[in-house]
């Protein structure tokens, strides 16, 4: 079985992967099509975005029954077909498992509705201030309050999101015992990795408080000493039994000691973190919905602080630039215009070659970016319109709002996978439920015949397998002052021998003077984004455009 280290995961959004039945959505049969393209990577597994039976207010994540596949994607057999073509083509099957809220049309939801005092344990009901007033002054994560009405009661019941996506009280056993078995129930179909949502704020206090800025709100809920002892309930009542497990969990505004203790394999919790701090380098002062260049020496001290300080602590990171939360980082972070391959290989490298398991985001290994898109009428995504509406409010004009939307919204990943250069980017025959743009310039079609992008990832996959130094080596930053490159290197305790690795993140030629002891050394090269040979190493190395080097001597 191979380590954490030498594991690779692709991750999947059904609903814009492949739409085999024509209706402008993707569904589970598109991706049983489509295999044959999957087993190209050599991934080990396909975490999968949620395609439980729900409303779909949030894309999936407000789930009204866990264990039923949701008609617009398949069916169950669809499913057990899936992960039985998948296991033959060797690759695992990860889940999306959101335990933190449940869709209020969800039965628990509805039963507690309808009085059943059994179920209206299962959520965060509160009463009114005194005076009328939320129980508490938090608010959404997608905007407005996080208290809503509960019916007719006159009590009000917690929603972190969206209204429709209902907080679970996993203070309550009963909730516990319901989630655990939702994990085992998908266990035993043979699943062999699980994603769990935002997990770090299933442990809210008890008794509810104001709060007087956003951050100390965020501590209210977020981290809690009490999440980790939920989370190792879980670990020892589910996953835990099997080994064979991958776990990751998705941190919101987590720490590094929090994720250590996440991640250390004595403290029997989860595998792996996402963490996001790295992603908030381009927020101006902390807020999504601003535009700003993204802050290079910032993003720098973020990945060095985590490798280290990780790698120290004996924790684990997912390593990623992309997601179906996230704009297209080719877009964010490279240059799509005059350097796409060049960026898009080089931010692959930066990450791919550090300590942790790399994260693929479908399209990303062809060089997918923003779309171009000119109005909100393109835009489905909740929180999307819900900070358009709110930028208004606060000022800007119609097309200001716009231009900072289209630079951070959601759905800019999730446009569907560009396979050919049709109308409809080969996805359907019908009118997708986000429109693709650029297939022209970017599909899978004219990469696999012509690109080599997707050939780049395929070989830092196989480095991540074959090299000690990749998968399993410690972490030290170097350049630490230089405002254009990000270097590091690697190394295994018992040897010699090292891993650098040169990022250039701009458009411009950039010479960097290397630390004295890989000055004049032999090295041999393991990959790089421009072609020349390298066997020794000068005093200095000059990067052009977005240039990557890892050499190991």
């Amino acid at each position: 079985m191979s380590t954490l280290g030498q594991k690779v995961i692709y991750q999947l959004y059904p609903k814009s992967f492949y739409d085999s039945n024509h209706d402008g959505i993707g569904d589970l049969r598109g991706i049983i099509d489509k295999i044959d393209y999957l087993k190209k990577l050599h991934v080990d597994l396909i975490w999968f975005n949620p395609f439980y039976k729900s409303p779909l207010n949030d894309n999936g994540y407000d789930i009204s029954n866990y264990k039923e596949i949701d008609p617009r994607f398949g069916t169950m057999a669809d499913f057990e077909e899936l992960v039985d073509k998948l296991g033959e083509a060797g690759i695992g099957v990860m889940l999306d498992m959101v335990l933190n809220h449940c869709s209020t049309e969800h039965e628990w939801f509805q039963k507690a509705l309808a009085g059943d005092p059994y179920y209206q344990k299962f959520f965060y009901l509160r009463d009114p201030k005194p005076d009328g007033s939320l129980p508490t002054n938090w608010q959404s994560k997608f905007g407005g309050p996080a208290w809503a009405k509960f019916g007719d009661t006159g009590k009000y019941y917690l929603h972190l999101y969206d209204p429709t996506q209902a907080d679970l009280d996993w203070h309550n056993p009963d909730v516990r015992h319901h989630l655990q078995d939702v994990v085992r129930f998908w266990e035993k179909k043979g699943v062999k990795g699980l994603r769990f949502d935002v997990l770090n704020v299933i442990g809210k206090d008890e008794h509810f408080v104001d709060s007087t800025n956003i951050e100390e709100e965020k501590a209210l809920y977020t981290d809690t000493p009490i999440v980790h002892k939920f989370i190792k309930e879980l670990n020892q009542a589910t996953f835990g039994r099997d080994p064979e497990i991958v776990t990751v969990a998705e941190m919101s505004s987590t720490s590094i000691e929090n994720s250590i203790e996440y991640t250390r394999p004595g403290d029997h919790e989860v595998d792996m973190v996402f963490s996001f701090h790295h992603l908030k380098v381009d927020y101006d002062h902390g807020e999504k919905w601003s535009q700003v260049p993204f802050d290079f020496m910032k993003l720098k001290r973020l990945f060095f602080d985590w490798q280290t300080k990780m790698d120290q602590g004996g924790g684990w990171q997912a390593l990623f630039w992309n997601n179906h939360d996230q704009p297209w980082a080719l877009t964010r972070f490279g240059d799509p215009v005059n350097y796409r391959i060049e960026s898009g290989t080089m931010l692959a490298t930066a990450i791919h070659l550090m300590r942790g398991t790399p994260y693929i985001y479908m399209g990303e290994e062809i060089g997918m970016i923003d779309p171009a898109y000119h109005s909100m009428a393109n835009y489905v995504d909740v929180e999307a319109h819900n900070a358009y509406e709110r930028l208004i409010q606060e000022g800007h004009s119609e097309q200001e709002a716009f231009v900072i939307v289209h630079s951070k919204a959601r759905d800019n990943s999730r446009t569907p996978m560009h396979w050919d250069d049709s109308e409809y980017a080969g996805f359907s025959t019908v009118k997708p439920w986000l429109i693709p743009t650029d297939q022209r310039q970017i599909n899978v079609e004219k990469e696999l015949a012509h690109g080599s992008i997707f050939n780049y990832y395929q070989r830092l996959i196989e480095l991540r397998r074959t090299e000690p130094l990749i998968s399993e080596g410690h972490f030290t930053p170097l350049l630490e002052d230089d405002d254009q490159v990000l270097a590091y290197e690697r190394y295994l305790t018992d040897q010699d021998e090292r891993l650098l690795v040169l990022n250039n993140f701009y458009g411009t030629t950039t010479t960097v003077t290397l630390p004295n002891h890989w000055q004049g050394k032999a090295v041999q090269k393991l990959i790089a984004n421009y072609e020349e040979e390298v066997t020794l190493l000068g005093d200095q190395v000059t990067l052009r455009p977005y240039e990557s080097l890892a050499v190991k001597g």
